[in-house]
């Protein structure tokens, strides 16, 4: 078994348990799942794992739509080492959990859905672009277990990665040290050693490059562009801008180089 489609779950709770893996991805709306016991609130930016047997508890607001993949756990890709994906697949399902999704993963589960819903019948096509979503999970979960499996290294790609996929977000550098599995002292000494800036100084320039290129290379409104870099406000970003760079939004956008 491996198949994926969109449902709506119901407004009064309900629960099963099943012999098969899902993954249930927020699509529209709100829900609520519980999964042996262990709540997780469903929004359009996060996705519940739900291994086999695991007994899960759900109900959904008035709104609410979900994308649903159903594996069946016997799948040589889940279940033989040797097969060449499993290393990849396999730890998705070693126990419930709940997975946030950055702006690419969102995005890309986004638009399946709008492809589910146009061609409803066409199995093949969600299977695969169900498939893409597992992968694309499964690479962010990979990230996660090598960086806690090196405790005493800091990889700033792997801290900027993590910024990438949260830069709409309020960033903390205790959230930065918690990536690291360091204490905030201790990952803050460590990452300017490696970095010759502070944490709070390479967030920043995350954020200001990813702006300038959204800037020059879409059509975006500055708004849109400051909500997704993670700056407070539209003047926020300017005023940044201006302060780090010498330009602003507009002269960005009529083509001027920045410094």
């Amino acid at each position: 078994m491996f198949d994926a489609r969109l449902l709506k779950l119901p407004i009064a709770s309900h629960h099963h348990r099943h012999e098969h893996h899902q993954v249930v991805v927020g699509v529209r709306g709100e829900a609520d799942l519980s999964v042996d016991g262990t709540g997780s609130h469903l929004d359009t930016w996060k996705a519940c794992l739900v291994p086999t047997e695991a007994r899960h508890d759900y109900c959904g607001d008035n709104q609410n739509h979900v994308l649903v993949i159903n594996l069946d756990p016997y799948m040589p890709a889940l279940n033989t080492p040797a097969h060449r994906d499993y290393e990849r697949l396999a730890p998705l399902f070693e126990r419930p959990r709940t997975l946030e999704m950055d702006n690419r993963l969102q995005g890309l589960v986004q638009f399946a859905a709008g492809e589910f819903d146009r061609a409803p019948d066409n199995d093949g096509m969600k299977r695969h672009l169900a498939a893409s979503i597992l992968h694309c999970m499964a690479e962010r979960l990979k990230d996660t277990r090598e960086v806690t499996a090196n405790r005493n290294t800091i990889s700033p790609e792997v801290i900027r990665r993590y910024i990438m996929e949260n830069l709409h977000r309020k960033i903390r550098v205790e959230d930065l040290a918690g990536v690291a599995c360091l204490s905030v002292s201790r990952f803050h000494e460590m990452f300017r050693e490696v970095t010759g800036v502070t944490p709070h100084q390479f967030l920043l320039q995350t954020r200001i490059d990813q702006a300038v290129q959204l800037l020059v290379s879409t059509s975006l409104s500055v708004s849109e562009v400051s909500y997704r870099t993670g700056f407070s406000s539209q003047s926020a970003l300017t005023n940044t801008l201006r302060k780090h760079k010498g330009t602003t939004p507009s002269k960005l956008r009529f083509g001027e180089k920045v410094a």
